[in-house]
């Protein structure tokens, strides 16, 4: 017994050129999706923010007392 070939047509997708909103989705109502995730997420943003923000105003004002520590 033989095995017959059996013929299998093949399926392409295309988009048209002239059709192609691929990005279109990312810039619909862009305010509204910041105020969401702002709203979502505004405790842990704070609470990774300060230490960082304290630390480097902590830095600057101790290199600035430095400075004029050694100054003439």
């Amino acid at each position: 017994m033989g095995k017959n070939p059996v013929r299998m047509k093949a399926v392409v997708y295309a988009l048209s050129p002239f059709q192609q909103k691929v990005m279109s989705g990312l810039w619909k109502d862009i305010p509204g999706k910041i105020h969401q995730k702002v709203s979502e997420n505004w405790i842990s943003a704070t609470l990774l923010l300060g230490p960082l923000v304290g630390t480097y105003t902590y830095v600057q004002n101790y290199l600035e007392k430095e400075k004029l520590e050694h100054r003439y």
